[in-house]
């Protein structure tokens, strides 16, 4: 048998045969799907996928290489973590040859590197279209001479209850220094491009991991707004996380914004619900409209639930909405200066056409901080409910 040979076997017993490309291991995972031309070490980077089994459905993956790895202790892009992050990579096509002038190691090399299984090889059309017809599923990611009942035994898998978050939150609060505002984020996996979007806007970032929930109220009293960040796994398993943050509701006068699982927390803490969607949002071209505005974007996006929208309170109500398949891409408080998006306004990989809800909630921050923040103060500003205009 080839020593190179490896499987992919879903939890309904499809299976698939490949060859490894990265280290030769047993791993078990969800099995889900991106659908991004580009941006594969962002997407591997990406906290939010821990735990899972990505399949990339462009057939084409490796050919522009990995840039060198970054200082440790650093957050420089495009690395989006210190390390990658899934659990598994299923592709079409590997290209081992690469070719871009910051490239100085092959994704294999990579991957092989820091003990993450790959497999080329694989039918992803027929992959991504068993997923989406059955919804996302368990898989085993292993190589070809291992026998299925040993590996569903003892396959290296990630604990989604608990374990997960605690992998991508950092142990204590991190500051960065930026300039006289100063926002904290609250990380329970959230990307490092989202400290890089407020680093460039001249903002200071407390970085503060979700399980220092009993400071939260403490810590963001220090702070001219918060930042809800994204994550990985499902919002209901973050039961403290999301009363702290209802106590944040009950008491903050400052502006509050979440992104991605921070939409799920911010509606969670609110009185609403959340449920698992069949096979998620995970690409760079998920289009969503301001039900405001009634404008249309492009987004990068990568989830795996979502709101609903008729279990937000009176008080609350949508902001965004996938233009796809209708479901939640956001809610604002009606009353207050509380709003959160499920898309990705940091992108990386993706567009950046949101990236202007950044420059809304800096403004607000500054506006309630006072005059003497005038930077991200301006006309219409100063009004909690301006942030749901978008562009002018």
């Amino acid at each position: 048998m080839d020593a190179n040979r490896m499987k992919l076997v879903l939890e309904d017993g499809t299976t698939m045969t490949g060859r490894c490309f990265g280290a030769p291991r047993a791993v078990s995972g969800e099995v889900v799907f991106n659908t991004g031309m580009t941006g594969y070490v962002e997407t591997l980077t990406d906290p939010s996928y821990r735990g899972q089994i990505l399949t990339l459905t462009y057939p084409l993956v490796g050919n522009y290489g990995v840039p060198a790895p970054r200082p440790a202790g650093s957050i420089e892009a495009p690395y989006e973590a210190d390390r990658i992050q899934v659990q598994g990579l299923v592709v079409q096509s590997y290209v081992e040859r690469y070719s871009h002038h910051a490239a100085v190691r092959s994704l294999g090399a990579w991957l092989a590197s820091e003990g993450i299984p790959a497999i080329t090889g694989i039918d992803t059309r027929t992959l991504t279209r068993r997923l989406r017809e059955a919804g996302t599923m368990k898989g085993w990611l292993f190589p070809a001479e291992m026998d299925l009942e040993r590996v569903k035994r003892s396959a290296e898998a990630v604990d989604m209850r608990d374990e997960v978050f605690r992998l991508v939150s950092p142990r204590e609060p991190i500051t960065y220094e930026g300039g006289p505002l100063k926002v904290m984020l609250i990380d329970a996996g959230a990307k490092d491009n989202i400290v890089r979007s407020l680093l460039e806007r001249g903002v200071s970032v407390l970085r503060v991991p979700y399980h220092a929930h009993a400071r939260i109220g403490e810590l963001a009293a220090t702070c001219d707004g918060v930042l809800i960040g994204n994550g990985p796994g499902d919002p209901k398993d973050l039961g403290q996380l999301v009363a702290a943050v209802r106590g944040l509701l009950a008491t903050y006068n400052k502006p509050i914004f979440g992104i991605c699982l921070g939409n799920q927390i911010l509606a969670l803490a609110a009185g609403g619900d959340t449920y698992k969607l069949p096979y998620g949002h995970r690409g760079v071209n998920q289009p969503v409209q301001d039900l405001l505005s009634r404008r249309c974007y492009v987004t990068s996006q990568n989830h795996g639930y979502a709101v609903r929208h008729e279990s937000l309170p009176p008080e609350w109500e949508p902001w965004f909405i996938n233009i796809n398949d209708g479901t939640n891409e956001g809610i604002r408080s009606r009353l207050r200066p509380f709003f959160s998006v499920q898309f990705h306004p940091e992108a990386t990989p993706g567009p950046k056409d949101a990236g202007y809800l950044f420059d809304d909630f800096l403004r607000l921050c500054g506006a309630m901080k006072g005059p003497s923040d005038s930077r991200f103060t301006s006309a219409g500003a100063a009004a909690p409910h301006a942030t749901s205009t978008g562009r002018s």
